[in-house]
């Protein structure tokens, strides 16, 4: 993204860097220039593979994995950090840095773990690696576009509003998921950072059960309106909503 500030200067990105952003980036470079140097050994031993994690407990892997990148190239890597100072560092001045980094590692470990699921339905990935911090980065894409969703992004040297942007990639993650990993690309892990961002954001904090339930109950009280042909009068059918709600937390 590209500022203008007043007068005849030009900016480009978001300023200044931020602290937990500063430190991301600064872990992940560090970590993909020992990669290059160790070789494939710290990438087998510190990326996400679904077999070492259920017969070897390898359980460090579904967060190491997030600081590991392809060293075939620069990128998988490019891309993931420019990513991460673009959107990272709006989102951290908008939540705070704690929250920031709380979220950041939320959404890469449920990319982890959408990994892991899959991988026990396809014995194709079973022993795959997969490395990056897409699955976090696809997760603040998800929270810039909810924030900002008329806010431009480039997408494919495009230009296009971040709502319209997210939804495209996320099309083509859940597409590209269904027939499996392709490319070296972890599309599920892309995926599950989107579901994950956008569930921890839409949840009221500590309750997700509540939501979970109120959403059932306006599902619920859906059908039963369609089916009899039911409608409010003076009052909104969120009103209906919040008082039938009201009933049943009570």
């Amino acid at each position: 993204m590209a500022r203008y500030p007043s007068g005849t200067g030009y900016s480009f990105g978001p300023g200044g860097i931020t602290p937990a952003v500063k430190l991301l980036i600064t872990a992940n470079l560090v970590l993909f220039v020992l990669n290059m140097i160790v070789g494939e050994v710290m990438t087998l031993r510190l990326g996400l593979s679904p077999g070492a994690v259920f017969e070897q407990l390898a359980l460090w892997q579904p967060f190491t994995y997030m600081f590991l990148h392809s060293t075939s190239g620069i990128g998988h890597i490019l891309f993931n950090m420019l990513a991460l100072w673009m959107i990272g560092t709006e989102l951290e001045r908008t939540w705070g840095t704690r929250f920031f980094v709380k979220y950041y590692f939320i959404t890469g470990l449920g990319a982890a773990a959408t990994s892991l699921v899959l991988a026990m339905f396809s014995g194709a990935v079973y022993y795959s690696v997969t490395v990056g911090a897409s699955g976090a980065i696809y997760g603040l894409l998800l929270a810039f576009a909810m924030y900002f969703p008329h806010r431009m992004l480039i997408l494919f040297i495009f230009p296009v509003p971040a709502r319209i942007a997210v939804t495209i990639l996320g099309a083509i993650a859940f597409l590209s998921s269904i027939g499996g990993p392709g490319g070296g690309v972890a599309h599920s892990a892309h995926l599950g950072g989107l579901v994950v961002g956008y569930l921890y954001l839409k949840m009221p904090r500590g309750k997700p059960m509540d939501e979970l339930k109120y959403r059932y109950l306006r599902w619920k009280m859906g059908r039963a309106r369609s089916k009899f042909d039911v409608y409010s009068g003076g009052r909104s059918s969120d009103d209906d909503w919040k008082s039938e709600w009201k009933k049943h937390i009570h």
